[in-house]
């Protein structure tokens, strides 16, 4: 009995070993860390983002906004539950090559995207809003990443 406890207890450790050492190991050579900043150059980590990081450095927002600001909610929590949803997605979507190109912006970061924009204009849509609240980037698009010129359809 002491024996087989034994076996299974190291098959478990050497389990849980390789499961953490082959997350740590792509954690690093994902850069994971860099994602915990506000710093747009984490976005270009992978290369599938580099024309919205080209665009966007072209944009009227580029001087005022970076990509937290715009693409990620504003409270502590929503920041980092945003984060970790869309990191797993990303690995995914990346790591499977399982995304549309060109990229589009899911509902759900849609309307982070939405709810920032009316947050940080507040004073100047109000009045429009009340109207039934259209979508800022329908007339808007090329705010955050520019004109459309490059970036796909």
């Amino acid at each position: 009995m002491k024996l087989r406890i034994g076996i299974l207890g190291f098959l478990l450790a050497a389990g849980v070993g390789a499961l953490v050492g082959v997350g740590g190991f792509t954690f690093g050579y994902a850069e994971g860390w860099s994602y915990f900043s506000p710093d747009p150059r984490a976005c270009v980590n992978c290369h599938i983002m580099n024309p919205q990081y080209d665009s966007w450095q072209k944009s009227s927002h580029h001087t005022v906004a970076v990509c937290n600001d715009c693409h990620l909610p504003h409270d502590f929590f929503g920041k980092y539950v945003a984060k970790a949803r869309n990191g797993f997605n990303h690995s995914w979507a990346f790591t499977f090559q399982d995304f549309p190109e060109p990229i589009r912006i899911t509902p759900k970061n849609a309307e982070i995207l939405q709810d920032n924009c009316v947050e940080c204009h507040a004073g100047f849509v109000h009045p429009i809003l009340v109207s039934g609240e259209p979508q800022c980037v329908r007339c808007h698009a090329d705010v955050g990443h520019g004109p459309r010129t490059g970036l796909g359809r």
